[in-house]
Formats: structure tokens, C-alpha cells, sequence
């Protein structure tokens, strides 16, 4: 029978597994830009040393402007374009809505401004030639605005004691734009499975910096390495730079091209609505959805959404293995066959068509299903509408799917 862990626990093996979904929450935001200038000389230090140095970092306040590129080789579907910061935007009061944008930055290039102050205080700015779209939390308010559609999405954050908003969670998971929250997630996953070295110094937006490298050991994992240059005065991981086990350039590359750790002005962080702007409020502490509960208390945001599963991922997800080699397995609603296999062709023979353009029929000790790969997470779809994705080979995702049988 598989290994399985709980929701809770199977977080930290989610890394390495979902990097796809993750490439923002957990990696996305990392502030991050390609080497500028020479290796500076500094003093020597240990692995060991280094991750210990960026969890006793207690920067708090910083600013600049990060460039993200991300290529993981996803194809290009009928019907899906860009959509600009957010990918496919929504259009009316629903497009500033904070849930989902940033997942846009998980493909092509983009440039953002950060600002940071403390837990309570954030702001990210996704600026586009023609738009931008800026996230802000200013202690228990958070807006987001877009300035394309002229929407605004103002949310209440839950207070604590009747004293303000707590540091939790905010929509649209700012609060992991620091690069401490972003460095935490990413070394989750360094276990007896991951090697971890020092290598070499690196000069990163004007700082110098020592150069972490962690590299998996699983065989069946994508991933080739990743490598985090950590300012040397401070510990603040400055650069991030994910390169797939098959390589070519980075699948995901992030980061400064300017960065100030002096605090932001205060008035960074005020929003006030344009006059002629369509504006959607949302308090999580006291707002009812149509069940009669509170946004949350039933699985559900104020807008009626599931948002079952721990920080936002779906109910029945399940863990399978251990480590880089970690695959999510994950129910379909509703289960049966499903489109683009065998048992649903003469069903759905339009759906069958669609995949397989971008998929591709694979057998195994699991039965049928459809393999879906880009250069670094790889899924598998079932017959019986079980999904399982990670960032390893066809043959770990095989394996995993029929241990699990």
C-alpha cells in the first residue's frame, strides 16, 4: 500500500511535488536576479551555516524591483492566452480579486515591485507596458487593484482579541513575498534525500553573497538543482535559480534588479479607490455567503469557492513517497472515466481529440491513463479519475500510481 501522510504533514513534502502549482507560492516570489558583476571574496562557511544563517535572518523591512522568468515548457492550449499579470483575466468587479492572480507569474516573464514592512505590511506591484495590478496589505486591509479593468477587490482580515488582524495568511498568499517565508518553504524539503553544499560567492543586485546549492539525490526527481544566493551581511536569500535534471536554461529564475533594505515610506503602503472605480468588499471575520456561515468556516470564500484543504489546496490530496521524489495524488470530483482515456472515447470523443494533442496514452500496473509532461512537473491522469503530479519522471509517477492501486 502507498505511503500517505495527512494534509498537515504532507505540506512539507509538497515542494518538490506540486512545484508547478507552488512555482509562486512557494518559489515564485523569492527575490531573486542573475549575478552581476564578480565573485566577491568572502569569509568561508559551511552549508550548515548558511541555512541556519537565513533562519536567524530578522530582516524586516526592504523594497525593489524583481524580474521572474519562468519556462516550464507548458504548451500552448486553444482559447488560453496570457490575460496579462493574472493570466486569463476575469472581467467586472471579480478581476481584482486577489485568489489565483499571482499564479500568473508561473509562466513567460514579468516584472514586479515589492515593499515590505513587517508581517502586516506588503505590497506587490505586477507591472505589465500598458497596466498594473498591485496587491496591499496595510494591517487588517488588504486591496488589490487592477488598474485594466478598474476593480477593486477590498478584503477585512480577521482581527485577534478584538486588537487588529493577526500576521496569518492573507488572500492570494502575500505575506510570501518576504524572502524569509519563501526561503522556509523551499528548505522544507532539504532532507537526507537533498544534498546541500556551499558553492562559491556571487554578487547579486549590488550585495555580496554566498551561493547555497541543493540538489536531489532521488533518481526519479525533474529537478537538476536549485540554487539560492544568500546576502552575507544579513542572510536574505537574494537569488533563486531552479534548473531542471534535463537541462538547458532555468525553469524558474527570479529576482532583484534593485533591492534596498532601508524601511519603505509608510505611505507605500495607503490605498485609496478611484472615484470611478467598481469596488467588491469582502470581511472574513463577519461577511455571511449564502450557506449562512462565515467566508471559511464551511470550506468556502466569500465568493462561494472551495477552499477545502490546508493553505488552499484540495481536499483528498494524499502524499505519495518521500522527498524530491514526493508525487501528489489527487481525486477527481465525481471519479469515472476519465476524458481522453479508452473507457470515455465514444463519450467524449471531442475531449479525446483535445488531449491527444498534448498528452499521451500510458500503461501500466495502474491500468490505463494520460501522461502530461513539461520540463519539470510531469502528471498522470487514471481511468478512474485519480490524478497523480510531481516534479519526477514518467517512471516515478507510474510507480507511484500503481503502489497505490
Amino acid at each position: 500500500m502507498a505511503r500517505t501522510r495527512p494534509m498537515k504533514k504532507a505540506l512539507r513534502y509538497a515542494v518538490p511535488a506540486t512545484v508547478a502549482g507552488a512555482t509562486v507560492a512557494a518559489v515564485g516570489l523569492v527575490p531573486a536576479l542573475a549575478s552581476s558583476g564578480g565573485s566577491p571574496d568572502l569569509p568561508e562557511i559551511t552549508a550548515e551555516e548558511l541555512v541556519a544563517k537565513i533562519a536567524a535572518s530578522d530582516t524586516q523591512q526592504l523594497s525593489g524591483t524583481v524580474r521572474i522568468t519562468t519556462d516550464l515548457g507548458l504548451p500552448a492550449l486553444p482559447g488560453m492566452g496570457s490575460g496579462g499579470p493574472g493570466g486569463g483575466r476575469e472581467e467586472g468587479a471579480g478581476a481584482a480579486d486577489p485568489r489565483g492572480r499571482l499564479a500568473g507569474l508561473a509562466s513567460g516573464s514579468h516584472t514586479l515591485r515589492v515593499a515590505v514592512d513587517g508581517p502586516d505590511r506588503q505590497r506587490v506591484s505586477i507591472v505589465e507596458k500598458a497596466a498594473e495590478y498591485s496587491l496591499i496589505r496595510n494591517g487588517g486591509d488588504v486591496w488589490a487593484y487592477d488598474s485594466a479593468t478598474n476593480t477593486v477587490h477590498h478584503t477585512v482580515l480577521p482581527r485577534e482579541g478584538g486588537r487588529g488582524a493577526g500576521p496569518g495568511e492573507t488572500p492570494g498568499g502575500l505575506e510570501k513575498v518576504t524572502p524569509q517565508k519563501a526561503a522556509q518553504e523551499v528548505l522544507k524539503a532539504v532532507d537526507a534525500t537533498t544534498s546541500v553544499t556551499v558553492d562559491g560567492t556571487a554578487k547579486v543586485a549590488g550585495q555580496d553573497a554566498h551561493q547555497l546549492l541543493i540538489e536531489p539525490k532521488q533518481p526519479e526527481s525533474t529537478v537538476g538543482s536549485v540554487r539560492i544566493a544568500v546576502d552575507a551581511d544579513s542572510g536574505v536569500p537574494l537569488k533563486f535559480t531552479l534548473t531542471p535534471k534535463g537541462g538547458g536554461k532555468a525553469a524558474v529564475d527570479v529576482g532583484f534588479t534593485e533591492v534596498d533594505f532601508a524601511r519603505p515610506d509608510a505611505g507605500t503602503f495607503d490605498f485609496k479607490p478611484p472615484k470611478d472605480a467598481k469596488v467588491t468588499e469582502e470581511r472574513l471575520d463577519g461577511a455571511r455567503n449564502g450557506s449562512g456561515k462565515a467566508p471559511y468556516e464551511d470550506g468556502r470564500g466569500g465568493d462561494g469557492r472551495d477552499r477545502d484543504g490546508a493553505e488552499g489546496l484540495p481536499s483528498g490530496l494524499e502524499v505519495v513517497g518521500e522527498g524530491w521524489g514526493s508525487v501528489a495524488r489527487i481525486e477527481l470530483p465525481g471519479g469515472g472515466p476519465v476524458p481522453g482515456t479508452d473507457a470515455a472515447q465514444e463519450a467524449a470523443p471531442e475531449a479525446r481529440k483535445l488531449l491527444d494533442g498534448f498528452t499521451e496514452e500510458v500503461k501500466g500496473d495502474f491500468g490505463t491513463g494520460r501522461f502530461f509532461g513539461t520540463r519539470l512537473v510531469n502528471a498522470l491522469i487514471t481511468e478512474d479519475g485519480t490524478v497523480y503530479v510531481g516534479a519526477v519522471t514518467r517512471e516515478g509517477l507510474a510507480e507511484a500510481a500503481g503502489s497505490a492501486g
